[in-house]
C-alpha cells in the first residue's frame, strides 16, 4: 500500500500531509503537523496521554489509523485556547494544581472538554468515569477531579453571564 495524502480539519483549520501506510493519528499530528501536545505514552490506548477529540469524541490517537479519520474534524490541546487566552478547563487545571509533570495534562484536558460538552454539570462519579482511561502518576487524581468540577462551574457561570 503506497503513502497517501490525508486531509483533516485540525483545530478548525484544513490540513493535509502525506501518511505512510499504518500511520497513526498521533504520529500524523506530532510528526507531520508539529502538534506535540498529545503524547506517546503506552502506545496501546490505555494511558490516555495521546487523547484528542475526533468529531467531538475523545479518542486514543495512538490507536487510530490516520486514514480512517480522513476528512474529519480533530481537536488537540493546541486548539483549545482562543486568542491566547486559556479556556475555563485549562485555567481550572492551573488554578487547582491539577498539573504536575504535565505528561498526562493534554489528554486529561481533552477528555474534560469532551465531558463538559456533553454534560455541563457532571457529578464526581461522572468525572471519575470520564478520566478512568487516563493515567496520572503525579497528582493522585483528586486535584484533577476538583479542577474538572471547577471548570464545569466556570463554564456554567460563563454561559449564564452571556
Amino acid at each position: 500500500m503506497p503513502s497517501q495524502i490525508v486531509s483533516l480539519v485540525v483545530n478548525g483549520e484544513p490540513r493535509e500531509f502525506i501518511a505512510a501506510p499504518g500511520m497513526t493519528l498521533l504520529a500524523g499530528l506530532r510528526e507531520s503537523l508539529g502538534l506535540t501536545a498529545a503524547k506517546r505514552g503506552c502506545g496501546q490506548g490505555t494511558c490516555g496521554s495521546c487523547t484528542v477529540l475526533v468529531e467531538g469524541q475523545a479518542r486514543a490517537a495512538c490507536l487510530v489509523a490516520v486514514e480512517t479519520v480522513a476528512g474529519l474534524s480533530v481537536s488537540t490541546l493546541e486548539g483549545v485556547a482562543t486568542g491566547g487566552e486559556l479556556d475555563a478547563v485549562q485555567s481550572s487545571f492551573v488554578d487547582n494544581f491539577a498539573t504536575q509533570c504535565g505528561f498526562c495534562t493534554a489528554g486529561m484536558i481533552m477528555v474534560t472538554e469532551a465531558l463538559l460538552d456533553r454534560d455541563p454539570d457532571p457529578s464526581e462519579e461522572d468525572v471519575a468515569e470520564a478520566i478512568s482511561g487516563n493515567v496520572c502518576r503525579c497528582t493522585g487524581y483528586q486535584p484533577i477531579v476538583i479542577a474538572i468540577l471547577d471548570a464545569a462551574r466556570r463554564r456554567r457561570e460563563e454561559r449564564a453571564s452571556r
